[in-house]
């Protein structure tokens, strides 16, 4: 079975002076490419609530199951990638690259300073994965009475929050 990259050169086999940085290179913008789609896939979620509802005489009563006027607010969130955690991404790969370029004095520098790029990465996405999620479901909507302030997972995700009256029964 032939392999369907074959007539690619590799890094060893280029006569261009640097041509295995420039691999090493290439491999931490795929790298950084593949963690940032896996973020924006996985840092996706979202629940909602309807504290309070209808009441045993048709009327509405609210979370604590007293009568009230008022139609009881549902919340609605939605967990989204965070602009801030892709930004992120293309800093440290930038900054790797210019710092490569001004004080890498060896190729064995070189690696050293792409290999901690890409750990960087690796640990920001993953990171920003875990506290995200963590932030978002332990937000208590359960709890949420229509008033106060709910603290999202700024800036490794991105939450957006509908209210709406609950629906007629």
């Amino acid at each position: 079975m032939t392999n369907t990259l074959d007539h690619l050169p590799e890094a060893g086999s280029s006569s261009l002076p640097g041509a295995s940085i420039l691999a090493r290179v290439r491999g931490l913008i795929w790298s950084a490419l593949g963690y940032a789609l896996a973020y924006g896939f996985i840092t996706n979620a979202s629940r909602s609530a309807c504290p309070g509802g209808y009441g045993s005489d048709g009327g509405y009563v609210d979370a604590d199951g007293q009568p009230t006027v008022l139609a009881p607010q549902c919340i609605s969130l939605t967990l989204q990638p965070s602009v801030f955690v892709a930004a992120a991404i293309v800093i440290v790969v930038l900054a790797a690259i210019t710092r490569v370029l001004k004080r890498a004095g060896t190729e064995a520098d070189a690696f050293r300073i792409i290999d901690r790029a890409g750990i960087v990465i690796i640990a920001v996405v993953t990171g920003s994965i875990l506290i995200s999620h963590v932030w978002f479901w332990l937000i208590p909507i359960a709890d949420w009475n229509g008033s106060g302030t709910l603290w999202f997972p700024f800036p490794f995700g991105s939450v957006t929050m509908d209210t709406y009256p609950v629906a007629q029964g």
